[in-house]
């Protein structure tokens, strides 16, 4: 299934001006640890799957599904059966408010089960299933209806993810909505101002709490420290500039808010596996090139 791979970076086989791949796997085949930029969403048709994202282990029973957010390093083990494996270009997703903030929240991946959410799960497998047969079918604006189903899940996920009783759990109920609506607010602010120079104490003082009370409460929102969310936002930030070949890895590194060559070097290594050089060298051949001109092409859009 994988047909573009260089190191872990694998390059997503859209057909020409599109952002929409499926499959309907039956390969009894592993997949080395891999990453790419879409978004990917799998459910076992028959039999169950298991699959690691950065370190963590989930296995899939029937019709359980797993998103995979952008850029996360993924290892798919071989086994006999059949799912949906779906993937989407991030580009225009991201266009509307709080997804960007979304896929950094759940990284390396979210598990979407009858037991970790109940209230979305089946609707979530039915349109799964609803991409699946639009995709392979013949109708027309199927890739609008793939697009709508897409956003369906991504929404109601999201609005279970953020709204579930592990989110503030000490919180009195009537406050729990006012700080999940702060929080996201708190993730929208970092993400625009990423390569600036942040703090933990300027932004508590943005959110209006002290900065211990801060972070205890962002990591309980969103699964990581501040400076893991930060640093990553940063990551993605310097991505997108390596990609040009006028910009200087020193360049990219002080324009996403590194203060050292060093630090950023480090910190790249640890978020994507691979040294900002490795990663450029990935755009230097036409094959990549070609993948990122029709990215931004879907960006100019």
């Amino acid at each position: 299934m994988i047909k573009k791979l260089e190191g872990t970076k694998e390059t997503v086989d859209f057909e020409d001006d599109s952002y929409l791949k499926c499959y309907d796997n039956v390969e009894n085949e592993e997949y080395p640890a891999h990453w790419h930029t879409p978004l990917e969403l799998i459910m076992p048709l028959e039999n169950g799957y298991d699959i690691e994202c950065s370190g963590l282990e989930y296995h899939l029973n029937e019709r359980d599904i797993l998103l995979i957010a952008p850029g996360c390093l993924h290892h798919i083990y071989a086994k006999k059966g059949r799912r949906i494996i779906f993937q989407a270009g991030v580009t225009f997703i991201n266009n509307y408010k709080g997804f960007e903030s979304f896929f950094a929240i759940i990284q390396p991946a979210l598990l979407i089960t009858p037991q970790t959410f109940p209230a979305i799960h089946e609707e979530a497998a039915v349109l799964m299933e609803e991409i699946m047969a639009e995709y392979f079918g013949t109708a027309p604006m199927k890739e609008a209806a793939i697009s709508a189903k897409l956003l369906e899940i991504l929404v109601m996920t999201s609005r279970s993810y953020t709204a579930g009783s592990s989110r503030f759990a000490d919180i009195q109920p009537t406050k729990q909505t006012e700080y999940i609506e702060k929080f996201m607010m708190v993730c929208d602010y970092i993400n625009a101002h990423c390569t600036e120079d942040l703090s933990l104490d300027a932004v508590a003082k943005v959110a209006g709490f002290s900065k211990f009370h801060f972070s205890r409460l962002f990591k309980e929102f969103t699964n990581v420290t501040f400076y893991k969310y930060l640093n990553t936002r940063r990551i993605s930030n310097a991505e997108r500039l390596l990609r040009d070949p006028q910009v200087t890895v020193t360049e990219a590194a002080v324009m996403s808010g590194f203060n050292s060559l060093s630090a950023f070097m480090r910190m790249f290594r640890i978020i994507r596996g691979c040294t900002p050089t490795q990663y450029r060298s990935l755009y230097d051949k036409p094959l990549y090139r070609k993948e990122t001109e029709q990215s931004a092409g879907q960006e100019e859009i």
